[in-house]
């Protein structure tokens, strides 16, 4: 299991879009809604915003005038979020404006946020460090946070195979690696997310939002397995050698319909 297997991180994320949107713990949004009540257009901060996923998802389930300024340290995904957006409106069919800006969403601070009515992010904690998530928790306090498709280190194989549990646990030590001197959170980020809150004296909900995959997500499961077993297998190259077969056993049964697959993840909101 290689690099080059897998898609660039652009297409990786159109890719992953649908099941994330069927995900999301949609009964968080009525608590963000009774917090953004009012005429003024709504701003909405969402960091790390990719491909604009997450703006794209939500901006159709809010109402009101929407300005949702996206943060990114890659102006290429920005670009392309912007882009994405257009014709984009709120619930009620108000307008929905973009702005875009690139850098280091870790070092972001309460001023840069301080226009925001919310704060968004999708798939991010757990590539954050324990004093980034400190930072981010700092810089968000005063409003509502909804921070979602956070990992959990959970996966359930039907059929499940006696090669599951190890990959499983190779990838979530992955997921905690030091990398130029950053430790990664991982799986344990959501619990670290939410103390950091309750710290600051915000009020943390969360609920679970797995990716459920079966026969329509065949492509999707192959992918996300590829780089799932690639990460394992680099923390653990004794895994290699029997990842072989593995690998071969489970993309057949994904191409074949025979396979399902169960990602956990935790949906986070802080202050609503």
């Amino acid at each position: 299991m290689t690099a080059e297997e897998t898609l660039p991180f652009a297409d990786w994320l159109r890719l992953r879009e649908p099941a994330d949107a069927a995900a999301r713990a949609e009964d968080l949004l009525d608590a963000v809604r009774v917090r953004l009540t009012g005429d003024a257009p709504t701003v909405i901060h969402d960091l790390g915003s990719g491909t604009g996923s997450m703006s794209r998802w939500l901006a159709a389930r809010l109402p009101g005038p929407q300005h949702w300024v996206l943060h990114d340290r890659d102006a290429d995904l920005l670009a392309r979020a912007a882009e994405g957006m257009r014709g984009v409106t709120a619930a009620d069919g108000a307008p929905v404006t973009v702005h875009t800006r690139c850098g280091d969403l870790t070092r972001l601070t309460a001023d840069d946020l301080a226009d925001g009515s919310l704060v968004t992010a999708s798939a991010l904690l757990d590539m954050l460090t324990a004093e980034e998530i400190e930072r981010v928790a700092t810089a968000c306090v005063g409003r509502p946070a909804l921070f979602a498709i956070s990992v959990t280190g959970r996966v359930r194989f039907t059929p499940a195979d006696p090669l599951d549990e190890a990959v499983e646990a190779a990838f979530n030590d992955h997921q905690r690696r030091t990398v130029e001197g950053r430790r990664l959170l991982g799986p344990d980020a959501v619990a670290a997310t939410a103390a950091a809150f309750a710290r600051r004296g915000v009020d943390v909900r969360e609920r679970p939002s797995p990716w459920r995959l079966g026969p329509e997500q065949a492509d999707l499961t192959a992918e996300w397995f590829r780089g799932w077993l690639g990460a394992a297998c680099e923390q653990r190259p004794d895994l290699t050698g029997p990842a072989q077969a593995y690998a071969r056993r489970r993309l057949a049964d994904a191409a074949a319909g025979r396979l399902t697959v169960l990602v956990e993840h935790t949906d986070l909101l802080a202050g609503g």
